[in-house]
Parts: structure tokens; sequence; C-alpha cells
């Protein structure tokens, strides 16, 4: 039979699940995917336990136990001072990406256009793409990765429906400042223009800096679905549970798509983060300290390499600057390193729509002291 054309056709292996499985196949250390190397709250963890063998197992309601909403909101209000509606305002998803999805897919149609900050988090594009849309890229360049709001300007067109955020930022480990934000409310203001707000990391910024949330702001706000993901605020990535906050009309269109993407997300899971929220309400405004001491502990470590280091800002990311030591393509380059240094890296081109090249590569940190002393021997040996 003749089989359809495929609607991702660029699309291919990850550069995640490349570099992982080199590291595998190298027996490295490996560096390149984002996720913990320990486990979160022993009283989540068990809190789990208890809703399954208590029956919490059938399906949940689309929009999320009516609990853990509420607990959504009395954050939001707690971080940011902004009321929501946790019965229509608030959306639980299966993960942050799903939520992305589902919100691109909300809103954004055929020949639309929607604008990106490359290095973009991969899964932003073919959401764009399989709506009919077209990704506009605008790159964030070193050595500051901060957005030249001219070129925002410059790009917008009357079909340009959305505008995607990510901060504190991934790749690079940049935050979006306050002035940042009141810019964006200047450009946007009077226009149709929906924002995606990827927050994921709100709650790991750096050097006595805020996270400027869109919460923060009304004007963005009433035009936003913002973002965030309870697996990376409380170390269990592969939960897949995140959620999404937007106005009443935003959030009516975003749980259409919702209900037919994956309808709810797992009861017991949901029960579980639900309880730890109520209970455990120091643990978000603990987590920058946490990873702060991870960050410093490996550039600490990382003194005495020939990488030039400039500290990331939020997130568990850390950018490394080698082009001191090496002039290979960055993706040439984490290859050459994993092999002669033991370490698995992620290279920047892929994340960028012309495979740009910073002499930059990232690693993650959220990685027990034994494995990130190890990795900064490795790299200090190069």
């Amino acid at each position: 039979m003749q089989y359809p054309a495929s609607k991702l056709p660029s699309v291919g292996l990850t550069i995640f699940s490349q570099m992982s499985a080199l590291a595998v196949k190298h027996k490295a250390i490996n560096l390149s995917q984002g996720f913990p190397d320990f486990d979160g709250p022993e009283a989540l963890l068990k809190a789990v336990d208890k809703y399954i063998s208590s029956g919490a197992n059938q399906y949940a309601p689309m929009a999320g136990l009516p609990l853990l909403r509420q607990e959504i909101a009395a954050k939001i209000k707690r971080c940011y001072g902004r009321e929501v509606d946790s019965e229509c305002e608030v959306t639980v998803t299966s993960g942050a990406t799903e939520a992305i999805f589902a919100a691109i897919s909300a809103v954004v149609g055929v020949e639309d256009e929607v604008i990106v900050f490359d290095p973009a988090y991969d899964s932003y594009e073919p959401a764009i793409t399989l709506n009919g849309a077209k990704t506009v890229h605008i790159p964030l360049l070193p050595p500051s990765f901060s957005i030249d709001w001219q070129r925002v300007i410059d790009a917008i067109t009357p079909k340009t429906r959305m505008i995607i955020f990510n901060t504190p930022h991934n790749p690079t480990g940049t935050v979006m400042s306050e002035d940042d934000l009141k810019i964006l409310e200047t450009i946007v203001e009077g226009t149709d223009i929906v924002l995606l707000s990827d927050e994921v990391y709100e709650h790991i910024v750096f050097d006595g800096l805020s996270h400027q949330s869109f919460n923060r702001y009304p004007a963005l706000a009433e035009r936003s679905f913002i973002v965030s993901s309870f697996g990376k605020t409380y170390h269990v990535t592969g939960w897949k549970v995140g959620y999404c906050i937007a106005p009443t009309p935003l959030m009516a269109e975003f749980q259409k798509v919702h209900q037919y993407l994956t309808f709810s997300t797992a009861t017991p899971l949901q029960a579980a983060i639900a309880e730890f929220m109520q209970s455990e309400t120091l643990h978000d405004s603990e987590l920058a300290g946490f990873y702060q001491q991870k960050r410093d502990f490996m550039n600490q470590h990382l003194k005495g390499s020939r990488f030039s280091i400039d500290p990331s800002a939020g997130t568990y990311f850390q950018l490394l600057d080698y082009r001191e030591i090496s002039d290979l393509p960055d993706q040439a380059f984490v290859v050459w390193l994993l092999e002669n240094a033991g370490v698995a890296t992620i290279p920047l081109s892929p994340f960028y729509a012309d495979d740009q090249q910073t002499g930059f590569v990232r690693l993650c940190f959220a990685k027990g002291k034994s494995t990130l002393l190890q990795a900064g021997e490795r790299l200090c040996a190069i």
C-alpha cells in the first residue's frame, strides 16, 4: 500500500535519546537528560502507596481532582498574589508537555504564526506544525542569551496567534526580568496575541532573584496559558503530572482538547500531591537553595577545567563554553567529550532552527554529590 506522507518529516530520534544511548554504550556519566538521580520526598511517595491501597484507582475528573486544583490555586495566591478560580481556571495534565500541546492545539490553526525563542524545548514546533501553523524562530544568542525585543516587534504580523516563552529557560539557564515582562505587556497591548508561558522550573531561580511568573502580571495573565510541572518541583519526573492556569475563556478551549488527549491524569498521584501540598508548603520555597548548592558544587569542581562558566540563573542546567578547548561543531564535540572524558552532555544546536553554533553545551546538575564530583574530575582532566 501507499503509506501517508509523514506529518513530521524532519523529526527523528531526539538528541536526548541519542546521547543517553551513547552514555550507556560508553559507560559514561549521563549529565545529558534533565532528570534527578534521587527520589522525591518520602512523605509524598508514601502517600501514593496509601491512595493506591485505599482504592483511588479509577478515573479522576477530567480537569483534575478538586482538592488538587484548590491546592494549586492556593499556591498561585501564596507565591504570586493572583486569585485564580480552581473550578474553571485550573486543569491538571499528564505532564507539562501535554499541557503545552493542548494549549497550542486549543487556539492555533492553519496559517497562523507562532513565535518561539531558540534554543527552544523540542516539543513546541511539532505541536505547532501538527496544527497547520508556521513557527517563527527568534534566536537567543551568547553571551547573554537574552530576548532581543526589537526582533520580537519585527516578527509580529497579522497572522501572529501565539508567542511561547520559557522562564527559567531550558537549555540556557537564563531568567526573564521584570523589565522584560513590562516590555512584553506594551508589545501585546491592543492585540489578540495569546501567550504560552512554560514555567516548569518556576521554583529553581538562584542568587536571590525572583521568578517573574506571568501570574504576577494581570495584563499578561488575562491572555496566557501558564504551565508548570510537579515532576520538576517534587523530583518525580516519571510521574508526568503537570498543570495549566488560564482565564476561563482560554481554559474552556484548552479542556476541549485535553479531554480527548488524555482525559485525566493518574488518580493516586493527584491525591498524593494534593495531600503533600497541604502539609509541605515550604518545599517549593526551599527548592532554589537546594539546587543552588548543587550548581555551586558542580561549578566549584569545574574551576580547574578549560571550560568557561557563567553560573546558571535558574533551572538545574548549566552551560559550558568549550571554545577554548575545541573548534568542533557542538554535536561533534559532545561525542568527543563523551568518548574522551566519559561525560555525556547536550549540544545546543539541535534546539535552533538553523543549527546555530554557539560554542556551548549543557549539563544537568540535578545529581548526587558523588556523581557531580566524579563528572567534575573527568571534565577537568580534558
